[in-house]
């Protein structure tokens, strides 16, 4: 078992990472919430199907008495109508403010629940059960919350942090291999962020055999969301150094908004976005050839990707709604070498468009 503590104000809380800790997870939440009686588990129904019996199980063996609410699977649901329509469940349920709210599947199921948690009552205990690649080394690790508006990704939103993260690897062995390649680009991000060791390890990784090697992925996750506590720690709510975890997400996000969130899994818009930013910095001398290189190779190793069919103009135009747009400047997440990346605001236009060029003709050839 490894447990990581993230360090936040004023209650820490832990990320225990350990496969088969599904199973047990009555009895660590025992432990954590005391006496509370009442769960909410907010779910969708392809996770329901595979885990949800386990998970209640365990839940009511330790006496609690847990609910199930589910929504509707996709990021074209991660909107406040989805967040409303839980709210009016759990009111109707009894719902009261020592109830807990668990949000039990990806990064979807993590942002909305969470965000249902921080509101229902002006705020409820939140747990995350992240049950996908993507959730496990990142969306459920630093308290963020939010759901989406049509004119960009993550806008509405807040800061919540969970009463604890239980992460349980074993349950990644009925992701869908799309998603489950799509969750490395977030962890490989972790690599070119701040951990060389993880960086080099992804590059080489086959992924039939990292989804059955348990030590190898439990030790990928860690990695992972060791390098997300120690900047959450230092920064709760991205006011300096967070901003770092955002590589990727600038061109990415977009990505995902002008496609109206069909085209691509978050993972796979944020490769893209990776392999942009690189290309970008470049452009502008920050990175060379090499090290640059070596980042675009890692991501399109990970890969099939789908293809980038957006014009660059319209790119542009969403970049300006980005929540990293300060004072109608874009502020992009920029790497030096692998293991450190900056961040830019003054890239030039010309910069961001050549990039978007080359991510299509990347994207037509791959």
């Amino acid at each position: 078992m490894i447990r990581v503590t993230i360090s936040v104000t004023p209650r820490p809380y832990q990320a225990i990472i350990e496969s088969g800790l599904l199973q047990r997870s009555g009895t660590h939440l025992r432990e954590i919430l005391g006496q509370r009686k009442q769960l909410f588990v907010v779910t969708v129904p392809p996770v329901r199907r595979k885990w949800g019996k386990m998970l209640m199980a365990s839940l009511t063996s330790a006496g609690f008495t847990a609910k199930l609410l589910e929504m509707k699977d996709g990021e074209p649901h991660k909107k406040l109508a989805t967040v409303e329509e839980l709210s009016e469940k759990l009111s109707r349920m009894g719902a009261d403010r020592e109830s807990v709210v668990i949000a039990f599947g990806g990064g979807v199921v993590g942002d909305v629940g969470g965000l249902l948690a921080s509101l229902y009552m002006r705020g409820v205990d939140l747990v995350q059960i992240p049950t996908t690649v993507l959730a496990q080394v990142d969306a459920s690790i630093g308290g963020k919350t939010g759901v989406n508006l049509r004119t960009g990704k993550n806008l509405l939103g807040t800061f919540h942090q969970p009463r604890v993260v239980l992460i349980d690897p074993a349950v990644l062995s009925t992701l869908p291999e799309r998603e489950f390649r799509a969750g490395l680009f977030e962890s490989l991000k972790c690599g070119v962020i701040g951990n060389p060791e993880l960086f080099r390890r992804l590059q080489n990784v086959q992924i039939k055999e990292l989804r059955e090697n348990a030590a190898a992925l439990e030790w990928m996750i860690a990695e992972s969301v060791k390098l997300k506590a120690d900047v959450v720690s230092s920064d709760e709510r991205e006011g300096g150094l967070r901003r770092v975890l955002n590589f990727g997400h600038t061109i990415g996000h977009a990505l995902e908004t002008e496609t109206r969130y069909r085209r691509f899994l978050h993972g796979e818009a944020v490769a893209w976005g990776m392999i942009a930013a690189t290309r970008i910095a470049t452009i502008v001398n920050r990175i060379d050839q090499a090290a640059a290189g070596q980042i675009i190779d890692a991501v399109m190793g990970l890969g099939p990707l789908p293809k980038v069919e957006v014009r660059s103009r319209n790119i542009l135009r969403r970049l300006q709604a980005d929540k990293k747009t300060r004072d109608g400047v874009v502020h992009f997440v920029l790497p030096d070498r692998i293991g450190k990346v900056e961040i830019v605001n003054n890239v030039p236009e010309n910069a961001v468009i050549q990039a978007l060029d080359e991510l299509r003709q990347l994207s037509r050839n791959s």
